[in-house]
């Protein structure tokens, strides 16, 4: 919300000065984003008269101007504007002026007439857009009186930067009220009396859709002026508050829109046809914007129509067809209240972003649409005349909204805010905040009033207090509570320890959105259905992700794209999936990782990363909370991964994970080159291990043997070590797999694994015979199972 202070101090004027009034704002929650000069300096800019103007003797577009600028002289001026005229008032650069990026002026020669100076245009001063012609000045202005301070340029803009709760704020009214109950100051509203209507002409209006527009005011105004112009007044306040002057039709709304909050619209009756209908758009139908765009509207597109098309989408833009044009000469004037639900998203969705739509998706107050009407009816009147009909309004008190009743206690104000608040002063607080406080027994009943619609819980009221009383007024405290120490449990793994985990073997963090592209979504994961948002903030970001693997995976392009070959990243979030009682929330850890297996480095060569050295980060983490032989990998496909370069976790009869390469397709889809390993494991499921516990170590040797067995290729050397820890029995202290060879001696289709077994006995020393019959029934066990033999 951007306002000039003037304007301000026209509603509220408390005795402070800008400096003090901007830092208010921002304590009090409406925190300021700029604070600008209305205009550049206009040193030696004055208000000057044409007194006399004749052609150029030697230039058809040129005329030599006589200029009064009230010191009983007049200087001798060229000029080239069309709009040029004798009595006219405009801004005159006298010489030594320095203009805003432009020359310093000096005298000079036009074609062989001096000129004294320099007639200006409002884009030559800073002060607008148009170029066309010199800046009319407003009659009453005395010749030869600075610039600035004729026009009241001695002033500044103030941008306000409103979180998306304080929609009462978005008009210079809201701001005004919050500086009034801030310094006990006065407020003086503009005046807004009904007008009485002067014809009985109106246009009739029906609600089909009252759950998105409960309300809707609309006033006929016959006979308006089409070549009226806006005061130059409105157009410095509306140029103040960085919005163009389109002509007073259109800068009448817009200025009641920025003093009061409430957006307008104007049509031109003579375009519309039988009468409005506010309802929803029928799926396919098609409007014409006022920016030009022909739009296909949608089934939850809330629209304003006459008795034969859509003619806006309702709080949003109006139509082209129906809107005001040059020779506009009756009005159908506009004030409704429309749901901000019933807005929200709309103006997005349509590529666009209204003034009005920023309004009504906030919420606008539902009991402001009259006084508006009345306060742009007696504009309009001022400015291009005519004569108004009656208002029609259609509304339907049922889907209007209801001014909350709150209850306030006066222990959650001191337990939220830490300090006591005197009653007296939490009620006379409410009171300038236009609440009605009712005592009671152990606080307040609180009714809040319809602008403020923002206020519906305890905690709502509880931080006016903090805002009005002020967050400065609060004195700093330490927080009391007990000490008290929580037990970690050994046997869960957290986020943290996980994170801690990877950050030591190499990866980085990242954090990425839960929003994806679901082109991508589709792409890695097309075995579950995502969820679509119903208000996307972009196209690209229109589902929830089902696996982390889409953000990891556009954060490594980015990297590689910036010439970062080797790039260890993780993440832990959410995953979300449809299930039968709703939306499950899954917390997940995944990992990427592609380049080199180490730093380059002089002592070792470099070597790409393959399957098992991710698998090995992953059996890291399968270690926090047990041992990591529990959790076995079985490979299978799944449509992102490599074909056999791709593996299930498991834990036990569980599915925890997966690991594997990208397959070469899909990275190709996504722009990227090079081998790329991937892992995802549900934390929950890391959180489910073994505590640690005590086991005696023995002080007898421990023996050791060694076994090369050959198997169908085919076996996963998981299962071959499952079955030889069952068969040896509890003697067994450790299982180590130590080769695996394929080639010359080997059967086609047949691998040999050598296996190293250390055998060790708790209270004694193990016996020759008793190793070799462990030795003997692990073979045999081997046979039967696996078809293994012994490689001799």
């Amino acid at each position: 919300m951007r306002f000039s202070e003037s304007w301000l101090r026209e509603w509220v004027d408390p005795e402070i000065d800008t400096a003090a009034l901007v830092h208010q704002l921002t304590m009090a929650g409406l925190e300021v984003d700029s604070v600008e000069p209305v205009a550049p300096p206009l040193d030696g800019v004055v208000v000057g008269r044409i007194a006399e103007i004749v052609p150029h003797p030697d230039a058809d577009r040129l005329r030599v101007c006589r200029v009064d600028i009230g010191d009983g002289t007049l200087l001798q001026v060229v000029c080239g504007a069309p709009n040029a005229r004798e009595g006219l008032l405009a801004p005159l650069a006298t010489v030594g002026a320095q203009l805003p990026d432009g020359p310093k002026i000096k005298r000079s020669k036009l074609r062989g007439v001096e000129s004294h100076g320099m007639l200006c245009s409002a884009i030559e001063l800073g002060l607008g857009e148009a170029a066309e012609g010199l800046l009319e000045l407003p009659e009453g202005l005395e010749p030869g009186a600075p610039l600035a301070a004729a026009l009241g340029l001695d002033d500044t803009a103030i941008e306000v930067d409103l979180t998306p709760n304080r929609g009462d704020c978005l008009g210079l009214a809201g701001i005004a009220r919050e500086v009034g109950v801030l310094n006990r100051a006065r407020v003086t509203p503009v005046a807004a009396e009904p007008v009485e209507a002067a014809v009985d002409d109106t246009f009739p209006v029906e609600l089909a859709a009252p759950e998105g527009c409960p309300r809707y005011l609309g006033r006929v105004i016959r006979g308006i002026d089409p070549h009226a112009t806006t005061p130059a007044w409105m157009q410095e306040r509306l140029r103040r508050s960085g919005v163009r002057s389109l002509g007073p039709l259109v800068d009448v709304t817009n200025y009641v829109m920025l003093e009061l909050g409430q957006p307008m619209h104007a049509f031109d009756l003579a375009r519309l046809e039988g009468g409005i209908v506010v309802r929803w758009a029928e799926a396919g139908e098609k409007l014409l914007l006022l920016d030009g765009r022909e739009v296909e509207l949608d089934a939850e597109t809330l629209v304003i129509a006459d008795h034969g098309q859509a003619v806006a989408i309702a709080g949003v833009m109006g139509g082209e067809l129906s809107g005001v044009a040059d020779d506009t000469g009756t009005l159908f004037l506009e004030s409704a209240f429309f749901a901000p639900t019933a807005i929200a998203g709309r103006a997005r969705r349509y590529g666009m972003h209204t003034d009005a739509s920023h309004r009504f998706e906030r919420g606008v107050d539902p009991e402001l649409q009259r006084r508006a009407m009345e306060r742009a009816t007696r504009l309009l009147l001022d400015i291009v005349g005519g004569t108004p009909g009656p208002i029609v309004e259609a509304s339907d008190e049922a889907h209007l909204p209801r001014p909350a009743t709150v209850r306030l206690r006066r222990e959650r104000v001191r337990r939220l805010l830490g300090i006591d608040i005197p009653d007296d002063d939490v009620e006379e607080i409410l009171a300038r905040l236009g609440m009605e406080a009712v005592a009671a027994a152990d606080g307040w009943e609180v009714r809040a009033p319809s602008y403020r619609f923002d206020v519906a819980i305890e905690a709502d009221l509880i931080e006016e207090l903090a805002r009005i009383h002020g967050y400065e007024a609060i004195p700093p405290s330490r927080p009391h509570g007990a000490m008290t120490i929580l037990p970690e449990p050994e046997r869960r793994a957290d986020a943290q320890r996980v994170a801690g985990t990877l950050v030591e073997r190499g990866y980085h963090e990242a954090i990425t959105f839960s929003f994806v592209d679901p082109a991508r979504q589709a792409l890695l994961d097309p075995g579950h259905e995502a969820i679509a948002l119903a208000n996307p903030i972009s196209s690209d970001l229109a589902v929830m992700r089902t696996t982390l693997w889409v953000g990891l995976l556009d954060a490594v392009a980015h990297n590689l794209r910036r010439q970062q070959p080797r790039v260890r990243l993780f993440e832990t979030g959410l995953r979300y999936l449809q299930g039968t009682d709703g939306i499950v929330q899954e917390p997940m850890v995944a990992g990427v990782a592609c380049g080199t297996a180490d730093p380059e480095q002089w002592g070792e060569a470099a070597r790409e990363i393959d399957f098992f050295d991710v698998k090995g980060d992953v059996e890291a983490l399968l270690g926090l909370t047990g041992p990591a032989s529990d959790s076995i990998f079985v490979p299978e496909k799944r449509p992102a991964l490599h074909p056999g370069q791709s593996a299930r976790i498991l834990r036990g009869d569980r599915e925890i994970g997966w690991i594997g390469s990208l397959g070469p397709q899909v990275a190709q889809k996504m722009g990227l080159k090079g081998r790329i390993l991937l892992f995802e494991l549900s934390l929950s499921a890391l959180g489910q291990g073994e505590a640690p516990s005590y086991a005696t170590l023995s002080r007898f040797p421990a023996i050791r043997r060694d076994l090369a067995v050959v198997v169908d290729e085919s076996l996963p050397s998981g299962d071959l070590c499952a079955t030889v820890r069952e068969a040896a029995g509890p003697w067994l202290l450790e299982l180590q797999l130590f080769d695996i060879y394929v080639g010359k001696g080997v059967d086609s289709n047949r691998k040999s694994l050598a296996l190293g077994l250390t055998l060790q006995h708790p209270s004694r020393t193990l016996k020759d015979n008793e190793v070799d019959t462990v030795i003997e029934g692990v073979v045999q066990r081997l046979r039967d199972d696996h078809g293994a033999d012994l490689r001799e």
